[in-house]
């Protein structure tokens, strides 16, 4: 999805840096490094944070690291109007859902795709708490400029994903 969609990223047209949320090895904000974008790399892990300072190294891209628990209860991790994009792939904790929306500057794209609760049929995760419900993205952020959306099967491997890229309308403020 972020390959079909890159040109969403380039040509300086964002309002501010980009966040790999739960970044995992950082493959997908290193791929949008590589091309010129101001990425930085965030998780609670430190072994991953490591794999992708790695990743980057070797695949000549500048990539800022940021070690942060985004699970704390209670707490917004992310600082308000902070970023231009928000990339979120293969995780869902709810309450972020919300902190991302004040996260994002007026303008800012945000690409999240993650599993659906048809995917215990296909293999992991089958724990509930990190599976969306239906329309559970579209009914979060349908409010904003819709450039992708899709809920189903994808193959290769097979799983059960919704997927969206959409921008943050010009005017919304959230309150921190």
């Amino acid at each position: 999805m972020l390959v079909e969609h890159v040109d969403l990223f380039l040509h300086g047209t964002l309002p501010g840096p980009i966040l790999d949320l739960a970044c995992g090895n950082g493959d997908n904000g290193i791929f949008l490094a590589q091309r010129g974008c101001q990425v930085t790399c965030c998780d609670i892990s430190s072994e991953s944070l490591g794999q992708a300072e790695k990743l980057a190294e070797v695949n000549n891209a500048r990539v800022k690291i940021w070690q942060v628990d985004l699970e704390k209860d209670g707490v917004n991790p992310l600082p308000k109007s902070a970023y231009g994009a928000i990339l979120v792939f293969r995780y869902l904790h709810r309450p972020l859902l919300e902190c991302i929306k004040k996260a994002l500057k007026n303008g800012g794209l945000l690409v999240y795709e993650t599993f659906t609760v048809d995917q215990p049929k296909f293999g992991k995760p089958r724990n509930p708490n990190f599976l969306l419900n239906s329309g559970e993205l579209l009914k979060t952020y349908g409010a904003w400029e819709v450039i992708h959306y899709f809920e189903g099967i994808r193959e290769n491997p097979t799983r059960a994903v919704a997927q969206i890229i959409c921008r943050k309308p010009e005017g919304i403020e959230h309150r921190a």
